[in-house]
């Protein structure tokens, strides 16, 4: 984690990872979808955002296709060159959000926060829905999933970001 202060300039911004599996689908959705939100927070140049898998057998590929078509009927941009990757340990980032309790569980030493407990009016089960194994509708129901809980990731953000300047200047 990054020491509160840290965090005024583009130099040291905010740093956000998300993790799934095989950091092909929910993971590389939740990572499009978070950046845009952050832009349209005004926050682009304060915090960065990327996203891993806990599995490293899609190293290398790219965004499923499954993902990127719910993704462009939403109107979200997907041409990145996204490319899947292992979280690493040494994977240090401010906010380790998790897509599921099994993720989290994998995550321990980084401090993973669940990726749902951001949605207001998510209650019970807090996993993101794995939608490899399904058709449309799963990858329709987990980008829904993920962008209920956005704006509460937003928010959390700001706030970090508002004690970073507090603790800083204060």
């Amino acid at each position: 984690m990054t020491a509160a202060g840290d965090h005024g300039g583009v130099s040291n911004p905010y740093s956000v990872m998300v993790v799934c599996t095989g950091n092909i689908c929910r993971s590389p959705m939740a990572e499009i979808v978070l950046r845009e939100r952050f832009a349209a927070a005004g926050l682009a140049d304060q915090v960065v955002v990327d996203s891993t898998g806990i599995s490293d057998e899609e190293r290398g590929n790219p965004v499923d296709r499954r993902a990127r078509s719910v993704l462009v009927a939403r109107g979200y941009p997907t041409g990145d060159g996204h490319r899947a990757r292992q979280v690493r340990p040494d994977d240090q980032r401010d906010l380790v959000l998790a897509m599921t309790n099994a993720h989290a569980r994998a995550l321990r030493g980084l401090d993973p926060v669940l990726f749902r407990s951001f949605d207001p009016d998510a209650s019970g089960d807090l996993d993101v829905a794995d939608p490899w194994y399904g058709g449309p509708r799963d990858f329709e129901v987990c980008l829904a999933q993920i962008e209920a809980a956005a704006d509460g990731i937003v928010e959390h953000v700001r706030n970090d970001l508002g004690n970073a300047q507090v603790t800083r200047h204060g």
